[in-house]
């Protein structure tokens, strides 16, 4: 075996970068270090690092490893191959005879693997994938090509390229990847083909911006979704993915059945936590649009259409939905505010929700409100500190008039939380705002 150099990790990595937010939240004397093994032959200053977790795949590796150099030599590309190692077999070892480096980490999840490898990342632009040979690294060179001509963010596809027979169980063929591309592409208005493939390509700025946070498979669904939050130029590459070799069981197939239906979970809680706004947003406006509407055409008395009539019931229904639709909708501004890496979101709000505009809005909703509880008072003194029992104008009016103080101080306290978190939230590193 080629002689190497041993770096410890904790002696040198910069945690200023994706990682820094996992890492601030852990004793670094509790864990393992981590130890970078560097080939004797290693380059200086490469355009592209191929950055590989590899969990036991001594049956595999060294000819991964050929596979990456002959992809950079036909690409004509100057890189270095990052194998991050959490092994208790022989998979470093051949790894470094082959070239390559070798990060050792402990076991911790496969997006933390990639986390774990940012620090030492030299390269300007980053393809990442397996070393089991179900993907084909021998065809790098168009990946390289997209990252050549501008490119930040390059998906492998693939459904537009190839699945060899037996690659890939029926079950994540036809149901479990369709239907989460299909949840993807539609909660960030995007167009995917193959959110799952594992190859993939990301430029190391755009990496470090991204903050990725997951630990375990989900890594894989929230960096195709923040690729579109970030609005980083997007290609998708044909790919060929290839069966497993004689003898190697699959890291789903070594957990046992439920590893998938696991992954499946945890990447679909991804989506729909970093996109809570497809919910929140635009529907709750129109929830507190419809319910508002509601409660103010029944304010002046019951509405009779056909063999229905809407009365005051509806109207109290109408007053729930509105209320239920309103906080929905503060709720979507707030995870825009969370989730916004060009910024027009929090320019965007802070124009909507100025301070004294819309303290001053809550003013005369909450003084709206009280007017219109005031014909209720009057009846209530009326009738000796009791009210009639008929749903007449004034209760009528009482109702609205309580929608529209529940939206005056919710508004009120939105705005104060709003600017409140606009100064304390660190604004996000993107890419768009160019």
């Amino acid at each position: 075996m080629e002689s190497v150099r041993v770096t410890e990790a904790s002696a040198t990595p910069d945690w200023t970068s994706a990682s820094e937010a996992v890492h601030a939240q852990l004793d670094p004397s509790s864990l393992p270090p981590l130890r970078l093994l560097v080939p004797e032959n290693d380059i200086a200053d490469p355009e592209i690092s191929i950055v590989i977790p590899a969990l036991n795949e001594e049956l595999t590796i060294s000819e991964f490893v050929a596979w990456c150099q002959e992809g950079l030599a036909k690409a004509h590309a100057r890189g270095e191959i990052l194998i991050v190692d959490s092994s208790t077999d022989s998979t470093a070892k051949k790894a470094l005879a082959g070239g390559a480096r070798v990060l050792v980490t402990p076991k911790r999840g496969l997006g933390r693997a990639y986390i774990d490898a940012i620090p030492f990342i030299r390269g300007k632009y980053v393809l990442l994938g397996d070393a089991d040979l179900t993907y084909d690294f021998r065809q790098t060179a168009p990946f390289i090509e997209k990252f050549r001509a501008g490119f930040e963010f390059i998906m492998g596809s693939r459904f537009d390229g190839s699945i060899e027979d037996g690659a890939m169980p029926a079950l994540h063929r036809y149901f479990g990847s369709p239907l989460t591309n299909w949840i993807l592409n539609l909660l960030y208005s995007a167009d995917f083909s193959d959110i799952h493939c594992g190859m993939r390509g990301i430029t190391r700025d755009a990496l470090i911006a991204m903050d990725i946070q997951s630990q375990s498979w989900e890594y894989a669904s929230e960096m195709v979704l923040k690729s579109v939050q970030m609005e980083l130029v997007r290609a998708e590459v044909p790919v060929h993915f290839l069966k497993d070799r004689e003898g190697r069981l699959s890291h789903h197939k070594r957990a046992g059945w439920s590893s998938p239906w696991i992954a499946g979970w945890i990447n679909l809680r991804s989506m729909l936590i970093h996109g809570a706004e497809f919910f929140a947003l635009r529907p709750g406006l129109w929830i507190w649009a419809i319910g508002f509407v509601f409660t103010l055409a029944l304010s002046m008395g019951p509405i009779t259409i056909g063999r229905y009539t809407f009365s005051i019931y509806w109207m109290l229904l109408g007053m729930a939905v509105s209320v239920a639709g309103l906080q929905s909708f503060y709720l979507g501004c707030l995870s825009q505010l969370f989730h916004d890496y060009t910024g027009r979101a929090r320019t965007r709000w802070l124009r909507v929700f100025s301070y004294n505009r819309s303290v001053v809005t809550s003013a005369i909703l909450t003084a709206a409100g009280l007017g219109c509880l005031v014909p209720l008072v009057r009846e209530y003194f009326r009738y000796g500190f009791r009210l009639s029992g008929k749903p007449n104008l004034p209760e009528r009016l009482a109702i609205l008039g309580l929608l529209l103080l529940i939206t005056g101080f919710a508004n009120f306290v939105f705005t104060l939380v709003f600017h409140g978190a606009v100064f304390s939230i660190k604004p996000l590193k993107g890419h768009a705002a160019r």
